[in-house]
């Protein structure tokens, strides 16, 4: 599921910014990037993200900006480095009979020349403001999933309905399939110009119940209803359901395609075309629900 949430907070003059984004993903994936001070607290955020958050790939983004004051407390000039930048340089523009005195800008851009100083309060110390800013950024960021999620509920629920008024209509069909064939059955011998003994009532029977016991759907149709039924109660819960509803899709698609193999009706091999399809979006759509 898709959403966003920034946070900040500050201590002791510096300011933590954290942004969080995600994109759907079928299973939990989270990208951290932390500046260089604040690399240890890694595990932490990621522990507070999978508290929260089951499923999807989520970017996490800390920065950490000082006040001015600190900045300037941080930068130190290496006068003597300094000087011996000048001395040297100065040497190899005598030697290369080079005109042109040396200036500030130069000096200054020479390496090691300014320093900052890299002593700030151990990185732990810095945890409570950090969890605080993320907090505020995942508060926001599952309030943007949460509306998602209900766009996708409803979405769901639809694609359920349809199937399950499909499955309505084939279970209606079922029966009359059993009938169509024991008559055709009947014509079938009749055209062929068979004596009347192999009409045999009792024949005809042992034929059809073959049949009906080749192509009943009925404990497909029955799972199927089952699975529906799963579904209204998964639609309530708040806990997260997103791999629950790929395991659901996959058992609806198993009895979907026993019955497509038993049909032996137009009607029916119909409306599994129609299962199939709002199966398939139904499917789709749940790899996005955490």
């Amino acid at each position: 599921m898709t959403g966003y949430g920034c946070g900040e907070a500050a201590q002791d003059g510096w300011k933590i910014t954290v942004e969080l984004s995600s994109v759907n993903r079928k299973q939990s994936e989270i990208s951290v990037n932390l500046p260089r001070e604040l690399e240890v607290l890694e595990a932490q955020i990621r522990d507070e993200i999978n508290h929260r958050i089951a499923r999807g790939r989520i970017t996490v983004r800390v920065a950490l900006h000082a006040s001015d004051e600190v900045s300037a407390n941080r930068v130190r000039v290496n006068v003597a480095l300094a000087k011996a930048y000048a001395r040297h340089l100065r040497d190899l523009a005598a030697q290369l009979k080079l005109t042109g005195d040396l200036d500030l800008d130069t000096l200054v851009r020479a390496p090691g020349v300014l320093e900052s100083d890299e002593d700030m309060a151990d990185a732990e110390e810095f945890w409570p403001a950090v969890d605080k800013a993320l907090q505020q950024a995942l508060d926001t960021m599952v309030t943007m999933r949460e509306r998602e999620g209900a766009h996708l509920a409803k979405d769901l629920a639809k694609r359920i309905e349809i199937m399950r008024k499909s499955a309505a209509r084939v279970a209606k069909q079922a029966p009359q399939v059993q009938k169509r064939f024991r008559d055709q059955l009947v014509e079938r011998v009749q055209k062929a110009g068979l004596p009347a003994e192999a009409l045999d009532e009792d024949r005809l029977l042992k034929e059809a119940v073959l049949f009906a016991d080749r192509s009943d759907i009925s404990e497909e149709l029955t799972r199927m209803q089952s699975h529906f039924s799963q579904f209204d109660t998964y639609a309530k819960s708040n806990e997260p359901v997103g791999r629950t509803l790929d395991f659901l899709a996959q058992e609806m698609n198993r009895e979907i395609n026993t019955v497509g193999s038993k049909a032996n009706d137009s009607l029916i091999s119909r409306e599994v075309v129609v299962l199939k399809t709002e199966l398939e979006k139904f499917r789709e759509q749940s790899m996005n629900v955490e």
